[in-house]
Order: C-alpha cells, then structure tokens, then sequence
C-alpha cells in the first residue's frame, strides 16, 4: 500500500480531508522520528513496538572473493509486531 493509498483509506474511515490526514500522517511520522532518534521506544497499542538499537560492528565475508572485512556499528531501529497483529495477518 503506498501513502497516497493509505490516506485514501484513511479518509474515507475518518470523514477527514486528503489534506487533514497527510497532515496527520506527517506529525505522526515527525513525532515518533524525534521519540526514536531521541532513544525512546513507541509503542502502539494493538500494532506494535518500535525500538532503536545498536547494532555492534563484525567481521563479514565476502562470499564471491572470500576477502574478510568489517562492518562498523550502527543504529537500527527494531519492529515487534503486537500478537493481536500477528493472530490477524496469520
């Protein structure tokens, strides 16, 4: 689903304007970035978990030249699915 779609759909649940929920969907987007970068987990009920994490540097190969190198350390962010979201898609 792409975010012209879900806005769409968003719309036609809420009686909101195209514009209202882009406008929505933009603070929300701008307010769990800030929660994330700023090392808070989100939480949303019924969906899910987001949760920044650092991932530690290792040692990696090359499968195609076998040459061994390593990767640095770097943030992620980490999804875990709520298990009424897992019981509907399942």
């Amino acid at each position: 689903m792409t975010t012209k779609e879900l806005i769409n759909k968003i719309g036609e649940k809420t009686g909101m304007t195209k514009t209202q929920v882009e406008q929505l969907m933009t603070a929300t987007t701008k307010v769990i970035t800030s929660a994330l970068q700023n090392d808070h987990t989100v939480q949303l009920q019924n969906f899910g978990t987001l949760e920044p994490k650092e991932r530690r540097s290792r040692q990696v190969t090359n499968p195609k030249t076998g040459a061994k190198s390593v990767t640095r350390a770097k943030r992620i962010v980490s999804f875990r699915a709520n298990n009424k979201l897992k019981a509907i898609v399942k």
